[in-house]
């Protein structure tokens, strides 16, 4: 795997370096008061950096009209599968390195143990293939490679892509139906809910059909900042540049909970109209997308056949 990362500008190499700083923080902090052996024996064996910034195509335009701007992708592998627990061992380093003032860019962080990894490679995932591939080593407690990826066929690739892409496309066209109707009736909450949900599958959508792989996650921020990194057009559905509109995205983020659990959960008809209204338009783009992945997919099986 690469290690070097001189292609990336200095100040954003020291935001890196403190991010991995928190991280370690974090994670020991996490650990100290566990009394079960897998947690005294948990160690971060790897910390890799995958996507645009890794393979050099990062965007950093925050005052633009879209206001867009990479995530710096990082895949953290353990050495127990219980460790990759979010809300238990990684919530807290989310959440510190969204407030820390000396990291400019977002950090999207992804959990696996090494096991799930070379499991992944040996299926096929390409996903994590791309990442044994383009990734760089950020720090790693052991130089043991992971495991040699196994390309699925052409075939298997396209009959993947089909059945995520039929799948999850109508669970998100059937949500946003719902979220309209619900919005007609002024059920503002269970809107919201089902706002949410239709997101969610679209971004799990792009992710499967693309890469074979949707991480487990409701966060739908994290999910958008996943897909965007496969294609940017998907950024059009959800402009950065206005306070009003991040701040309406981000009360819809806590809806898969709050919207049906919490009296004092709160989103208004207006938020709602342009939050449903552009999840439309990423609808749109996300099957205009995948189904320009699935044509070149069945152009290559047909290459193959």
């Amino acid at each position: 795997m690469k290690t070097s990362r001189d292609h990336i500008p200095p100040h954003k190499q020291r935001e890196l370096d403190r991010v991995l700083e928190i991280i370690h923080e974090e994670f020991e902090d996490a650990l100290k008061e566990g009394t079960a052996q897998f947690k005294k024996r948990g160690r971060i064996l790897k910390i890799i950096l995958f996507g645009s910034y890794a393979k050099g195509g990062w965007v950093d335009e925050p005052f633009t009209m879209k206001g867009y701007r990479s995530d710096f992708d990082l895949l953290i592998i353990v050495n127990d599968r219980r460790l990759c627990d979010f809300a238990t061992y990684w919530y807290k380093t989310a959440d510190r390195l969204i407030r820390e003032k000396s990291i400019e860019t977002p950090v999207s962080l992804i959990v696996h143990s090494r096991r799930e990894v070379n499991t992944y490679l040996k299926e096929g995932q390409y996903f994590f293939s791309d990442i044994r591939k383009e990734g760089i080593v950020l720090y790693e407690l052991e130089d043991e490679p992971l495991a040699e990826p196994k390309p699925l066929s052409a075939f298997d690739q396209l009959r993947v892509a089909e059945t995520h892409f039929a799948e999850r496309m109508a669970a998100a066209n059937e949500f946003l139906e719902l979220a309209n109707h619900a919005c007609m009736k002024s059920f503002d909450k269970r809107a919201a809910f089902l706002l949410h949900q239709a997101l969610e599958q679209a971004y799990a959508c792009l992710l499967l059909t693309l890469t074979n792989y949707g991480p487990p996650s409701h966060n739908i921020k994290f999910l958008r900042s996943l897909a965007e990194g496969q294609d940017r057009r998907l950024a059009e559905a959800f402009p950065r540049d206005q306070h009003r509109e991040r701040a309406w995205f981000n009360t819809l983020n806590e809806a898969y909970v709050k919207a049906r659990y919490s009296k004092h959960y709160e989103i208004g008809a207006e938020a709602l109209d342009w939050l449903a209204k552009r999840t439309t338009v990423l609808l749109e783009v996300v099957r205009t997308v995948c189904r320009e992945h699935v044509e070149i997919l069945k152009k290559s099986a047909d290459e193959w056949a």
